[in-house]
This record gives structure tokens, C-alpha cells and sequence, in this order.
């Protein structure tokens, strides 16, 4: 009997080897042989599932997403009841690289952000969708919850001061503990009665 391929594993497999070649030695170490070495394929399977490094990098980046959106979920999941605040501080606490996981999807988001700058077909790929979810998503808990300001703004203000703290504990200025500090001292100005 011939034997059938998990065509999703095989790709998620060849997308988690990039994942790790890129948070361990940088993006701009990312070949399609370095991956097939990292996944355990040969260069030959990479190339049949994707066509380009582009490509490869493209889907990396929507897996990425997509398993910090699941980690966004499950936090949220696990608050019993939570309020707006604690709404936006699940949201923004996922945007802290506070364990090896997040770190390395923040490490790996960020060379994309950098890769962007130069590479015009870079921005216009997802990654750059992904903020603007959260932000739509911040946007409509604040609104909802009547906070002082332009709920908007303010979203975008959270936003940033996330990405920034995030940067900061990724090169090792801030540990993750304080920058969620920040955080929570900014979220208890912006919600207090």
C-alpha cells in the first residue's frame, strides 16, 4: 500500500525548522538548505512545498501568528469572568517576550519588521496585519469600557508601549517581571475610576 503524507505536518514541520533557524542564529540566516537541515528533510521537500524562501518565510510568519493568537485565547480563556482591564492586560502581556516561546516569536517578528525596511514585498505580507488586529481588538475593549481618551489613540499608545518594552527585554535592557511592571502601572492609570 503506498504510503500517504500529512501534506499539514510535513509543511509545519519544514515552517518550525525556519522558526528555529531563525531564532537561533538570526532570519538573515534562513536558506532553504539550512531549514531542511534544521527540519530533517531534504532541500528537494522544502522546495516542493515552497516554491521561494519568500514563500517559506511568508508561511513562517502566519504559523507564528497564528500560535500567538492560540496563546492569546488560552489566556483569555483562562480568566473566569475578566474585566476590560484584565481584557487588555492578557492581550498585551502576550506581547512580552516572558518565556522561550514568545521570545523567540518576538526575536523572529522583529528581523521581519527590520527585513521589511528594505524589502518592499516583505511589507506588504501579514505581519503588518497582525498589529492592526490587536490594535482593532484593543480599540474596542477600551470603547467598551469607557475610558478617558480617544479609544483609538489609546490603543495605539498600549500598542507601542508593548512593542517597546518588548525590545527592551529581547536585548536584555529590562527583565521580562519589569517591563510587565510598566505595564500594569500604565493600564492602572488608564483605567482608574
Amino acid at each position: 500500500m503506498p504510503r500517504t503524507a500529512d501534506h499539514d505536518a510535513r509543511r509545519a514541520q519544514i515552517i518550525d525548522g525556519l522558526v528555529r533557524v531563525a531564532g537561533r542564529d538570526g532570519l538573515h540566516a534562513v536558506t532553504m538548505r539550512s531549514v531542511a537541515a534544521e527540519a530533517g528533510v531534504s532541500l528537494r521537500l522544502v522546495q516542493y512545498y515552497f516554491e521561494s524562501k519568500a514563500q517559506l518565510m511568508n508561511a513562517a510568519l502566519e504559523r507564528l501568528e497564528r500560535q500567538s493568537h492560540a496563546r492569546w485565547a488560552a489566556r483569555l480563556a483562562g480568566l473566569r469572568d475578566p474585566s476590560p482591564r484584565e481584557v487588555v492586560e492578557a492581550l498585551l502581556a502576550e506581547a512580552l517576550p516572558t518565556d522561550p516561546e514568545s521570545r523567540v516569536f518576538h526575536q523572529v517578528w522583529t528581523s521581519y519588521a527590520v527585513l521589511a525596511l528594505t524589502d518592499p514585498s516583505m511589507a506588504a505580507q501579514p505581519f503588518v496585519e497582525g498589529p492592526d488586529r490587536l490594535e482593532r481588538q484593543l480599540t474596542r475593549v477600551l470603547a467598551g469600557a469607557g475610558v478617558a481618551g480617544d479609544p483609538e489613540t489609546e490603543a495605539a499608545r498600549l500598542l507601542a508601549l508593548a512593542h517597546g518594552l518588548g525590545t527592551s527585554v529581547l536585548v536584555g535592557r529590562r527583565s521580562p517581571g519589569t517591563a510587565m511592571d510598566i505595564l500594569r502601572r500604565h493600564l492602572d492609570e488608564l483605567f482608574a475610576p
